[in-house]
C-alpha cells in the first residue's frame, strides 16, 4: 500500500483514457467496454481456478478511507463492476491477510472483521536464523558480537527508534562489504557509537543520545 492507494484499484480500474484515444481512431474495440476494464488483485483473487492468498500489505499507510471502501467487497466476497453491469464473485474464499505497523488506527468496523495477530520483534536466537537465510555463511563469532551489540543498542532507555529486522540486516551488509572483525565492532570507552551506525540509528535524537552516553562513560559517571 502507498498513501495515494485507493480501494477501487484493488477492484479493478477503467480506462477512459485509452478507450476516447481509441475512439478518435477508429478502433473497432471501444465498442466493447470490457476491454478497456483493468482487474485489479482482489478480482484475480476471487476468480483464481483454485484458492488463493491475498495479501494487502502495510494497509495503515493507504488512504484513510480505504479499510472501509472494501468492507463489503470482503465481507460479501463480491463486487459490482458498474461499467459493464456484472457482478464478479468469490469462485473460492480466498484467504486475506492484511499487514499494519499501527502508524494510524485502523476503523472499528474493519477490525471486527478481522482476526488479529501481533507478531512479537525476533528474539536473538530467531533472528540468527534469519540472518543466516540471508547471509549464508557468516562467521558464527561477528554474527554473536553483532546481534548482543544490535540487541544491546536497542533496549537502551531513552532511544526514540529502535532498530527493526530490516536495519539489523543492512548493517550486517555494510560490516560484510568493510570486512571488519569481531574486534572491529567492540564498543568500549568513549567508541560507544557502533561501527557503522548510520545503518542502525535514523534520527538526529539518538545519534545524540550516545554521544552522551560516551561522554558520560569518559568522564566516568
Amino acid at each position: 500500500m502507498k498513501s495515494t492507494t485507493k480501494a477501487q484499484q484493488g477492484l479493478y480500474e477503467y480506462d477512459a483514457v485509452s478507450r476516447l484515444r481509441d475512439s478518435q481512431l477508429g478502433d473497432a474495440r471501444v465498442n466493447d467496454v470490457a476491454n478497456y476494464i483493468r482487474r485489479g488483485k482482489l478480482w484475480q483473487a476471487f476468480t483464481a481456478p483454485s484458492r488463493v492468498v491475498l495479501l494487502i500489505d502495510e494497509i495503515d499507510k493507504a488512504d484513510i478511507e480505504f479499510p472501509n471502501d472494501l468492507l463489503q467487497e470482503l465481507d460479501r466476497m463480491e463486487f459490482h463492476v458498474y461499467e459493464t453491469g456484472e457482478t464478479v464473485r468469490a469462485l473460492h474464499r480466498p484467504v486475506v491477510i492484511i499487514t499494519s505497523n499501527n502508524e494510524k488506527e485502523l476503523p472499528d468496523a474493519f477490525l471486527r472483521r478481522c482476526f488479529f495477530h501481533y507478531i512479537r520483534f525476533p528474539d536473538a536466537e530467531t533472528m540468527r536464523r534469519i540472518v543466516e537465510v540471508h547471509f549464508p555463511g557468516i562467521r558464527e563469532q561477528l554474527l554473536a558480537v553483532a546481534l548482543t551489540q544490535f540487541y544491546e543498542l536497542r533496549e537502551t532507555p531513552g532511544l526514540k527508534k529502535k532498530p527493526s529486522t530490516s536495519e539489523v540486516l543492512d548493517w550486517l551488509k555494510l560490516i560484510l562489504a568493510e570486512d571488519l572483525s569481531p574486534e572491529d565492532l567492540r564498543r568500549e570507552g568513549k567508541n560507544l557509537l557502533p561501527k557503522l551506525h548510520g545503518a542502525l540509528l535514523k534520527t538526529e535524537q539518538d545519534v545524540h543520545l550516545f554521544e552522551r552516553l560516551a561522554f558520560m562513560a569518559r568522564s566516568g559517571r
